[in-house]
């Protein structure tokens, strides 16, 4: 499990002065990337190996609104990795409240030249990493 803290912007926020509803994914996008920095893997490094890996599915549930100025902790845990995909699951608390505000989770693959990949075969270290990782939860 990994942790990544973000203060919401006022920018952010819609008319009522909650957090619009699609900064949220934006928010998981940060502290995914955050969480594979964390285990040693640099999304730009996979990227620069010609290896993308897209969204393929997400889903989100709202609990409790997030407002201007307050502080989230976002917990990124892998739920899930084959080596071809991998699902990410995200907690997301109010840090002064201790209410979960948010939950949700994104699946992904891994592509190079435009076709689905294992990344035991064309990065191997990169799933050794995944792998270890993912054993640890």
């Amino acid at each position: 499990m990994f942790a990544y803290e973000r203060t919401a912007q006022y920018h952010e926020t819609d008319q009522m002065g909650v957090i619009h509803h699609s900064n949220y994914v934006k928010w998981m996008e940060e502290a995914r990337v955050a969480f594979l920095d964390s285990v040693g893997l640099s999304y730009r490094s996979m990227e620069e190996d010609g290896v993308l890996s897209p969204v393929i599915g997400i889903s989100l549930e709202y609990k409790r609104p997030v407002r201007f100025g307050d502080v989230v902790s976002i917990t990124v845990t892998p739920a899930n990795y084959t080596g071809v995909r991998y699902e990410l699951r995200y907690t997301m608390t109010n840090r002064s409240t201790g209410e979960v505000c948010t939950t949700a989770v994104s699946r992904h693959c891994f592509l190079k030249n435009g076709r689905i990949v294992s990344l035991k075969k064309v990065l191997p270290e990169t799933d050794r990493i995944l792998m270890q990782d993912a054993m640890k939860d």
